[in-house]
């Protein structure tokens, strides 16, 4: 099957910032979007996911947009909770697979779809915040797209990742952002390439890159888009 002629996307996470950005953007390139968040679908929840992808019209597009690192600060290793691992894991990694999994049933039936999962550089490197979970959990979202592109290839399905440099694009990043202070700010600005923070629209238009035909033979690619950060 050739791509649908209006493509229904479901965006997770879109409450704010980049999950916000993305599903503007695949709108505005003429989509159909489902705009989900935690009131809509609870992703660490399979069976949360489940219904409303049941419910749903059949999703030609998934973007796994939710995640972060729900409120938690840097803590030594030997000081982080069992509950507190797991939370950051369940929303991001394990998110990401009850999404997945609830989705391509239907997309091989169809022969096509287009999966794009927001990683982030933390996966790539080191999490500028020292949380560990997320740090692992975006490594993993890495290799999940990878294994996950080369399963899906033989159905038309791509599925690639996006690893975001440091956007304000949330209250968590603003404060992260703010507590660096002054000269804080000032050297995170001078590694990075470009000279400035990202944007949420910044990463919309990688997403709208992977979505679009013309990524048509590209797959199990993770890309940085990070104004050519010195940490990657």
């Amino acid at each position: 099957m050739s791509r649908p002629t209006i493509p229904v996307a479901l965006v997770t996470g879109t409450a704010q910032g980049i999950g916000r950005a993305v599903a503007d953007q695949l709108e505005a390139d003429g989509l159909q979007v489902l705009r989900t968040d935690r009131e809509e679908m609870d992703v660490t929840d399979a069976e949360s996911v489940e219904r409303f992808v049941a419910s749903a019209p059949p999703i030609d597009v998934l973007v796994n947009s939710a995640g972060g690192v729900l409120g938690q600060v840097h803590r030594p290793l030997e000081e982080v909770s069992d509950a507190d691992w797991r939370a950051v894991i369940d929303v991001n990694l394990t998110g990401t697979f009850h999404c997945v999994r609830a989705v391509v049933a239907g997309m091989k039936q169809r022969g096509w779809g287009r999966i794009v999962t927001i990683s982030s550089g933390a996966g790539r490197s080191v999490s500028l915040t020292g949380i560990q979970a997320y740090a692992s959990a975006k490594a993993a979202q890495i290799n999940f797209t990878r294994q996950m592109a080369h399963e899906l290839g033989p159905y038309a399905i791509t599925v690639n990742a996006i690893a975001p440099g440091f956007v304000l694009s949330n209250p968590t990043t603003i404060a992260q952002w703010e507590s660096y202070g002054a000269e804080g700010q000032r050297k995170l600005i001078e590694g990075i390439a470009l000279r400035r923070l990202g944007e949420a629209a910044d990463i919309a238009n990688g997403v709208s890159f992977f979505v679009s035909e013309r990524a048509s033979w590209i797959s199990g690619q993770t890309l940085s888009i990070d104004g050519g950060s010195a940490l990657f």
